[in-house]
């Protein structure tokens, strides 16, 4: 592998970290497509992308969990399924094939939800026919994170929004930190899975941690007092799309 690489996609990294970061997102997703696109082994990418994932979406659960806006008695539910699974994906071998399909597909889906979001202006989770949609969908996401080295988050807001489960500031502080938890425990199994002859592979990745942690907080700042949420969730969701018509071209 070129020592080139890592530095030329570090900038890449940063621009994803920054747009993900102000939505409240961690990137897993575009990392994973940029990583595909650079052709890096597909067998260690997914941890590279949950480590890039965890160093931005740390900070602001940390940030909403101390404000107030995580809901953990009703978040704890959603957490229970999707952990163990995003586990149980990460430990799940695939062909290359299969693995694009799969990440194309997703972050196309991603786009689509992105789009077409609407925030909830309050709290709605009265409606029984929501009960269950966000644990479900949790546990689903869940599968997915761990398979291809995402966090989910931007599958499980839209749903969270749909439902109005809660207004919009906890519902972003709640998929931080389900974005954490999925993404730690998939590269928990990932970890296991690609073995520790492959740490040093990963590991020649350090300037992409560089480039997320200096873009997401600069994410952090522009989504938090400068610009307009719904902006930059437009600009996120047609950088996921173009990413994504790309996977599936290949």
């Amino acid at each position: 592998m070129s020592i080139v690489m890592p530095f030329a996609l570090a900038l890449a990294f940063g621009i994803t970290a920054l747009l993900y970061a102000s939505v409240g997102f961690g990137g897993g997703s575009t990392y994973n497509a940029l990583l595909v696109l650079a052709g890096t082994d597909y067998r260690i990418l997914p941890a590279i992308a949950l480590i890039c994932n965890i160093i931005v979406v740390a900070g602001g659960s940390w940030r909403y969990a101390r404000e107030g806006c995580v809901p953990w008695a009703r978040l704890w539910p959603i957490l229970l399924l999707s952990a163990p699974l995003a586990w149980l994906g990460g430990r799940i071998a695939i062909e290359r094939d299969h693995f694009v399909l799969i990440l194309g597909l997703s972050l196309l889906v991603a786009a689509i939800l992105m789009l077409t979001q609407r925030e909830s202006e309050g709290q709605g989770d009265h409606d029984p026919r929501w009960r269950w949609a966000a644990p479900l969908t949790g546990a689903g996401v869940g599968l997915l994170s761990g398979l291809v080295g995402i966090g989910g988050g931007i599958f499980l807001a839209p749903v969270l929004h749909l439902a109005r489960w809660a207004p919009p500031r906890v519902i972003a502080g709640s998929a931080s930190v389900f974005i954490l938890i999925n993404s730690l425990a998939g590269l928990a199994g990932q970890a296991s899975k690609i073995g520790s002859d492959r740490i040093g592979d990963v590991a020649a990745y350090w300037p992409l941690v560089l480039g997320v942690l200096v873009g997401g907080q600069i994410g952090s700042l522009l989504g938090a007092r400068i610009l307009p949420p719904r902006l930059i969730r437009i600009a996120t969701a047609l950088l996921i799309a173009y990413v994504a018509i790309r996977l599936l071209l290949i």
